[in-house]
């Protein structure tokens, strides 16, 4: 290692500047959705496989939930525009704007030229979780989703069953693309209910046991017509590893609700970002 300047210390004390300030950043209208989701019923129900994915769809003004229904399980989350794949769920951004963990009231992108939310969370029963001694929380947008090549790269694995594996899959399977096509479409995802953070010495990505149990559930509004794709992590809790055949792995459960028709009155899906791209080029 190099030698420490004189002032280091003094460079270390500078003070952060948040990146993206959010007082401007347009809010949802949590209260209209409550009310909307309190009339809403259950029109539709999809079951998610141990160390398998399915997908699902979602009108705009709906809503769907994701439910833990036997053991504690996490869950990887994929999201596209359901009448165009090249708009998906932009996590970095999604990261910057709301921080490393989302929970109520925050929101997923999609990605460019379009930046607009996709879904908005109205109801997580884990947001007592907060922020833990470990630095660990719930729900996060920093890991990618384990996949074959870094298993390969790390340890010459050849698994098939990681969340980008089943990804691609039931996305081939909901819009009859060949595995190659379908899985360019497969992007990063937000955990849902998987626990992690960064380690305070290192700075690398971890993961601990989930604080998911049965009856845990994430609830979001669907902001624009949605295509999603879920994931059941083969690491099961994630307390130990991801890419697993022996972890112990659970269902997940995803409800599909309808809000009653006035519920919504007023309410307007989100129209695309409005950057002028001419001006640019």
């Amino acid at each position: 290692m190099s030698d420490a300047p004189h002032d280091a210390e003094a460079r270390r004390a500078v003070p952060p500047v948040i990146c993206y300030p959010t007082d401007t950043l347009p809010r949802p209208d949590l209260e209209l959705y409550s009310q909307a989701l309190a009339s809403a019923e259950v029109v539709d129900v999809v079951t998610v496989a141990p160390r398998e994915a399915a997908t699902f769809r979602v009108p705009a003004g709906q809503f769907f939930r994701i439910v833990s229904v036997e053991g504690p399980q996490v869950g990887d989350l994929n999201l596209w525009n359901a009448a165009d794949l090249t708009e998906r769920f932009y996590s970095g951004k999604t990261r910057a704007l709301h921080g490393t963990h989302l929970t109520t009231g925050e929101r997923m992108w999609s990605c460019f030229p379009y930046l607009r939310p996709m879904a908005t969370i109205v109801a997580d029963s884990l947001d007592w979780y907060g922020i833990d001694s470990f630095g660990g929380s719930v729900h996060d947008v920093i890991g990618t989703r384990c996949d074959p090549y870094t298993g390969n790269l790390l340890s010459g694995t050849q698994y098939h069953h990681c969340c980008h594996s089943n990804l691609t899959r039931a996305l081939c399977d909901a819009t009859g693309l060949p595995l190659h096509e379908a899985e360019r479409h497969v992007h990063d995802v937000l955990n849902v209910f998987m626990c992690t953070g960064f380690t305070r010495d290192t700075g690398q990505y971890f993961m601990k046991a989930s604080p998911v149990r049965p009856g845990d559930a994430l609830t979001l509004f669907a902001e624009i017509d949605l295509l999603g794709a879920l994931s059941a992590c083969p690491g099961g809790d994630c307390s130990a590893e991801h890419s697993s055949d022996t972890a112990a792995c659970f269902p997940l459960r995803v409800e599909i609700l309808r809000p009653d028709a006035q519920a919504l009155t007023g309410w307007q899906p989100p129209a695309p970002n409005g950057y002028d791209r001419s001006h640019g080029r």
